[in-house]
């Protein structure tokens, strides 16, 4: 796993598959996605190395159901409030199958590279304290907004930070090869265009994507113009 600083109180934790995010302000940090299973040694160095010990974390928010956002959930978790979407809560609490994308949906390049994709190692079950609907405001980065974006699975969430322009977009907003493009391996994929084009209409410095490099710079004008061929 690789730590990167991407602004003062901002780290990417950049794991073999996918990303997690730690916001850290005061003695309250925040996390955002935890890897796949397995992945819990990693994020507690992660945290040590900030300053911090996993007890400090304050919340954890999963943005969707898929082994490589919340894989490593029950290895972390301590009294931080987990938080996950309604639709997405019963996948993280072991009670439901995680959603599986649309084969017939996918433009063939995607379709061969989930086809090769290797086995997940095995999730465990872990606890979530509260159910997202989409509309909450979560107390860190000056009020996360909660906006519920379903496509990649039903339960698929972002949180927008506007005094930031900062925005983890989870698996709808992806880059590959240093281009923005909208995220593969959707359960809905004409939902998870309508939630692209959604997040493109925020104002946008930074996006915190599941898979590739974050978006810097003018983000809104390199999503909106993907939005526009989507």
């Amino acid at each position: 796993m690789d730590l990167i600083e991407l602004r003062p109180h901002l780290h990417l934790l950049r794991f073999p598959v996918g990303n997690a995010y730690l916001w850290h302000e005061r003695d309250a940090p925040s996390l955002i996605d935890t890897g796949v299973a397995g992945s819990g040694k990693d994020v507690e160095g992660a945290v040590r190395s900030l300053g911090f010990t996993l007890a400090d974390l304050r919340h954890v928010i999963v943005t969707h159901g898929h082994d490589d956002h919340h894989g490593a959930l029950a290895e972390i978790t301590t009294e931080a409030t987990v938080m996950v979407h309604r639709a997405d809560a019963p996948v993280v609490r072991g009670e439901a199958a995680q959603q599986t994308p649309d084969r017939a949906d996918m433009p063939e390049w995607e379709r061969e590279i989930y086809d090769s994709l290797p086995p997940m190692p095995p999730v465990p079950s872990a606890r979530v304290d509260r159910e997202l609907e989409g509309g909450e405001v979560i107390d860190f980065g000056g009020g996360a907004e909660v906006i519920p974006i379903p496509g990649h699975t039903d339960g698929s969430v972002a949180l927008y930070l506007p005094a930031h322009r900062l925005l983890f977009a989870g698996d709808t907003v992806a880059t590959l090869n240093g281009q923005v493009i909208l995220g593969v391996f959707n359960a809905d994929r004409a939902g998870a265009v309508a939630s692209f084009r959604r997040l493109a209409d925020l104002d946008l410095g930074l996006v915190c994507v599941g898979h590739g490099d974050p978006v810097t710079g003018e983000a809104t004008t390199r999503l909106r113009e993907v939005a526009a061929q989507l």
